[in-house]
């Protein structure tokens, strides 16, 4: 009986954990299921829409919603991956309490469940191969095509042009966007390497003379057989650029420069050489000009190898943020500040860092008939309203600085209060397709901007204004950003170690999808004798204030329209998960048309973004007649990122 007892007991048991057992296995199976489903991806920044109370930090161009050129096709779903992620924070301590948008690297980021098809693709398999066909070259008139600024059709249908419009972008529409290669000038050499381009490069690179007959005797340029030579002069600094900013210095020393004034903005610059001179004082100076009739004078200033885009001041916006400049110069510019209620000089003081200097060399400064004395009156009257003060005027060159809050503004007579100051509600950073506002831009009450550290400190401490920026993160922002720099610090020594970028030719460098500027920002710490010019996408959260803020240089722009640079301008394209990220809104082909346009001869372009991408990028690429090589990351051949490494042939038959 006890025997017959104590198997009942047994065999009751063993059932009971049988059960729990099978139980458990489905309970885990479900609960396995359920959180395998989760496809969050890591990404840079976040894809998700503001709520309807919120502003985006930047206006999306008018033609985002434009359909491809080329048909669509679906890709495979990327692995799903974990969207938390831990950092170090300033103690040293591993922090995973935070959710970000940001990937340092950005490469993971951005795959998304279509890609932009070519011409033809088949299908083997799961997978999709791309066939394209060879690009031809574009017709010789095209040399020097910029795409947006060079639409005559436009330019023809516009209703005025009093204000400058005929030099504001009008893009082509998608069926007559760029669809082949720009030429090459005959006899294109390789230029010549700064710094030696700063006094002189090829004249069949830029074989345009027009400069040399209106301003030779200004001591701006002059030919000399197979050379344009820079003699370093200027309109109103005939006797070079390094007396007139030994001048300048002299006459405000707390200027600083390559201390407090790193970032510097030249309006009218010529061929730049208030620029290429401030370099060898610690100085980024970004020269812009319009495409005027003094032809091409923005490609001679990037031929020499120094920061330049082509930027007008009309009625829209230029692409800078509020506060990004320590200094703007203008000198025989030739705008015309006081018009419409002194809009452009507002616009001026938007750009214009808390605290930062205006400096102005004019006819109406020095010179004594009735119109120039008018001219300087309105000056005097409106940068007066402006809460402006007048540090400096001596012979031809008159220095004012921007007050560092909003007390002079809210302390003027309501009656008398002109310009008013913008509206609560306008966001300075606000610039794609942005009209020019007759108003004051209002300081941070914070004084955020106006309290940036020194250079070279500043390059690699967080600003304030990273806490502004908006994105999923927010305790984490100052840890995001030394991880971002750490990460490019690591990547850009391992390109100098292994690729020997220093014993190649990288002057002009374009980081297409910035970021926080951590690439900018690693070439510099890593001793690389570049410039770079920080692209941050309409379609991501703006961090362009963070960019200047660390004294480098930037620019909004959508990747879905064409660029406002010439054609052969940059040594080094550099994309971190940019055709993944876009490849819903923009024409992949588009956008790799359009780095061809403005890369070098011979240049390099480092794409590093989706394996699921690759393929299409490549094909398209080899139908360019890029050179590519295919390599994995340091993270190994089943990382979800790979890296593409191109160069652009010399020439093309």
């Amino acid at each position: 009986m006890k025997l017959k007892l104590d198997w009942e007991q047994f065999t009751t048991r063993s059932f009971l954990r049988l059960s729990i057992l099978a139980f458990t296995a489905i309970v885990s199976f479900y609960l396995g299921k359920h959180w395998s489903d989760d496809s969050s991806s890591l990404t840079f920044f976040s894809t998700t829409q503001p709520s309807p109370a919120t502003s985006p930090s930047v206006a999306i161009s008018p033609n985002a919603n434009l359909s491809s050129i080329l048909p669509q096709n679906a890709a495979p779903a990327p692995p799903p991956l974990p969207r938390k992620v831990g950092i170090v924070d300033e103690a040293g301590s591993m922090r995973t309490n935070f959710s970000s948008d940001f990937a340092l690297g950005a490469g993971i980021d951005g795959e998304s469940d279509g890609a932009v098809g070519n011409e033809t693709s088949d299908q083997v398999g799961s997978a999709v191969k791309f066939k394209v066909d060879k690009f031809e070259v574009c017709d010789e008139k095209l040399r020097e095509y910029i795409p947006c600024l060079d639409n005559e059709e436009a330019i023809r249908k516009l209703e005025s042009t009093e204000r400058g419009e005929i030099w504001e972008r009008h893009c082509p529409s998608k069926e007559n966007s760029l669809s082949c290669l720009v030429p090459v000038p005959q006899g294109y050499k390789t230029p010549i390497p700064w710094p030696q381009s700063r006094d002189e490069v090829w004249f069949s690179n830029v074989p345009h003379t027009r400069l040399v007959e209106d301003k030779g005797g200004q001591n701006w340029i002059s030919r000399d057989n197979d050379k344009f030579k820079f003699p370093g002069g200027g309109t109103q600094f005939i006797h070079g650029a390094d007396q007139y900013l030994d001048q300048i210095s002299e006459m405000v020393p707390e200027i600083a420069f390559g201390k407090h004034t790193r970032v510097a903005l030249d309006v009218g610059c010529g061929v730049a050489s208030f620029g290429a001179y401030l370099l060898a004082r610690d100085v980024l100076t970004l020269s812009i000009a319009p495409k005027d009739v003094h032809e091409n004078q923005i490609q001679f200033a990037l031929e020499r190898n120094v920061p330049a885009m082509v930027a007008a001041f009309t009625t829209k916006r230029l692409m800078y943020p509020s506060q990004a400049f320590d200094l703007i110069h203008c000198s025989r510019c030739r705008i015309n500040w006081t018009r419409d209620d002194g809009i452009l000089l507002l616009e001026v003081n938007r750009m214009l860092r808390a605290g930062g200097y205006f400096a102005w060399a004019a006819q109406p400064v020095y010179k004594h008939e009735e119109p120039q004395m008018e001219a300087w009156k309105e000056m005097e009257n409106l940068t007066t309203q402006m809460c402006w003060t007048l540090v400096k005027k001596e012979g031809y060159l008159a220095i004012w600085q921007k007050p560092l809050n909003n007390s002079c503004y809210t302390s003027r007579d309501p009656s008398l209060a002109q310009p008013p100051l913008c509206d609560v509600n306008d966001n300075p950073n606000d610039v794609w397709y942005v009209n020019l506002k007759a108003c004051i831009s209002r300081l941070p009450e914070n004084g955020n901007a106006a309290n940036v550290s020194a250079w070279p400190a500043r390059l690699n401490e967080p600003p304030p204004r990273l806490q502004e920026v908006q994105m999923d993160s927010i305790i984490a922002k100052n840890e995001l950003f030394r991880a971002e720099t750490k990460y490019w610090d690591d990547i850009i020594d391992g390109y100098i170690r292994i690729f020997k970028w220093k014993k190649l030719q990288i002057r002009n460098v374009m980081d297409m999808r910035s970021e926080f500027g951590g690439f900018a920002a690693a070439l510099i710490n890593q001793g690389m004798n570049s410039w770079v010019m920080n692209v941050v996408p309409t379609s991501e959260p703006n961090t362009l204030p963070v960019i200047f803020d660390r004294g480098l240089i930037g620019v909004a722009h959508d990747w879905c329209e064409p660029f406002d640079t010439y054609p052969r301008t940059y040594d080094l394209l550099h994309a971190s998960g940019l055709l993944s990220k876009e490849q819903k809104r923009c024409n992949i082909s588009s956008i790799l048309l359009e780095m061809d346009r403005i890369l070098r001869p011979g240049g390099l372009a480092y794409i590093r973004d989706s394996k699921d991408i690759m393929d299409e990028t490549m094909e398209i690429t080899k139908a360019m007649g890029w050179h590519n090589d295919l390599r994995d990351t340091a993270e190994g051949q089943y990382a979800s990122r790979k890296i593409l490494m191109c160069r652009k042939p010399m020439s093309r038959s």
